[in-house]
């Protein structure tokens, strides 16, 4: 049995994957925590994924294209997604919104793809900055 003797409580241990995160011909592979989401993976490292809406559901700025493996991997998204993805620039067959995937396994050396512009009808060219 493993004890804590003080220090950094064990519970708040995670386990990252390594996921590529791809912008045109960029790459940027990067140690996500599990249980983040991919938005909040991004902005944790400086990866320009707007989510004006700071991950509420109420815009499609997170928008990313994953594989189609990994897409038919994870659950279906929400009506309410796929409403707000039929407002996304350059939607795909297999379009997802970051702030509504969270990391686990199933991410592991999967690339995430960043479309080349975002559609944000509420403020253009607003970013809110991470916390």
């Amino acid at each position: 049995m493993l004890k804590n003797l003080g220090g950094f409580p064990f519970e708040k241990i995670k386990n990252t994957i390594n996921v590529i995160f791809k912008q045109s011909e960029n790459t940027k592979n990067i140690k996500a925590q599990q249980g983040d989401t991919i938005l909040s993976t991004a902005h944790k490292n400086n990866i320009d994924l707007e989510g004006a809406c700071e991950g509420n559901l109420a815009c499609s700025t997170c928008h990313v294209i994953l594989s189609k493996q990994l897409y038919n991997k994870l659950d279906e998204p929400t009506d309410r997604e796929y409403d707000l993805l039929d407002q996304a620039f350059s939607q795909t067959s297999t379009s997802r919104l970051g702030c509504q995937l969270k990391i686990d396994d199933r991410y592991t050396n999967e690339i995430i793809v960043l479309p080349s512009a975002t559609r944000n009808f509420s403020v253009d060219g607003y970013k809110p900055k991470p916390h």
